[in-house]
């Protein structure tokens, strides 16, 4: 090679969704210095077989929560960057059965409640807001899982839970979707809504009646913005490249940048949403203008009480702190 030619960036595979914080990565507008990226778009559930379980991708979006659980037993191809690329309050994830007589999340203890798998990080979160703001802990509930509305669905990292919880599976051919029709269940917590309420069936319904107005408040008594996916290097790669961790952390960064500046400029709207602006205004004057700040320092409060949440509901068998789970800061 002559003194005049530059030597290729090298591709690495990466698995993980469009979001608008990704999109100038995705689309090249932003590169991380020395590496040049081969995007697969996929959707989470996808994204994580193959690229957390799977090992397929050398770069990869991840459930934070299988991801603690795989750090803790230390079994986890990936090793995670503080890159938080979904987040989301989840009171919009508690259905109830609309004749259960619940009223209030207190109304919830000693119910029995349906998730599609314990583990996922939206129902951490849901029954950390509930132990925590309202006093139903995951050991005063009946959990039943097994798929919301087609049969057969296994938990992506099977876990044992201890005797303190009480833990059914479906049996074969059942739905909680048909069990809380049947009345055999009192509610179901999932990030994706069963299709019966997206179609308006009057049996079911939201526990907060005014979602946004819950969670405002959530936001404002705890300041907690909850965590939901991670990005992580598989590990042969991160010791093969030892500066891509820092690559990543700052083109990560600087496609979040160019989205927030897309969604403050006025000239035309970045989403498919015509009141964009007054969105983006209301939810900076409750949770100010950096309200999805990526690294460790920014999340430490948030990382180590989702810890505290995976410990307390027996997912994990002794207490991790931030940088167990995010050992490269």
């Amino acid at each position: 090679m002559s003194e005049f030619q530059i030597a290729p960036a090298e591709a690495l595979t990466v698995g993980c969704g469009a979001y608008d914080r990704t999109w100038p990565l995705i689309a090249g507008v932003i590169r991380p210095a020395g590496f040049r990226l081969d995007w697969a778009i996929l959707p989470p559930e996808e994204v994580f077989l193959r690229g957390m379980l799977g090992g397929e991708f050398d770069i990869t979006e991840m459930s934070l929560s299988t991801y603690a659980l795989l750090r803790a037993r230390g079994v986890c191809r990936y090793v995670g960057l503080p890159v938080f690329v979904s987040r989301k309050f989840r009171h919009s994830a508690i259905y109830i059965r609309a004749d259960a007589g619940i009223d209030r999340p207190e109304d919830l203890a000693g119910r029995r409640i349906g998730v599609p798998e314990y583990q996922l990080t939206a129902n951490v979160w849901v029954r950390g807001l509930l132990s925590d703001d309202y006093g139903v802990s995951a050991d005063n509930v009946q959990w039943v899982i097994g798929g919301i509305d087609a049969p057969g669905r296994e938990e992506k990292v099977p876990i044992e839970l201890p005797a303190r919880f009480a833990v059914t599976r479906l049996g074969a051919g059942e739905t909680l979707w048909q069990l809380l029709l049947e009345g055999e269940i009192d509610a179901i917590i999932a990030p994706r809504a069963p299709q019966a309420f997206a179609q308006g069936h009057p049996a079911i319904r939201r526990l907060f009646a005014d979602v946004p107005a819950a969670e405002q408040d959530y936001y404002r008594r705890t300041g907690l913005f909850p965590l939901m996916h991670v990005i992580g290097i598989r590990e042969d790669v991160a010791e093969r490249h030892p500066g891509l961790p820092a690559a990543l952390a700052e083109a990560f960064g600087a496609a979040k940048a160019f989205a927030a500046g897309e969604l403050h400029q006025y000239a035309y709207d970045a989403a498919m949403l015509p009141w964009q602006e007054a969105s983006l205004r209301e939810t900076e004057a409750a949770m100010g203008r950096d309200y999805w700040p990526y690294g460790l320092e920014p999340n430490r409060r948030a990382i180590d009480t989702f810890a505290r949440y995976q410990f307390e509901q027996g997912i994990v068998e002794r207490l991790q702190s931030a940088a167990d789970i995010f050992p490269l800061g």
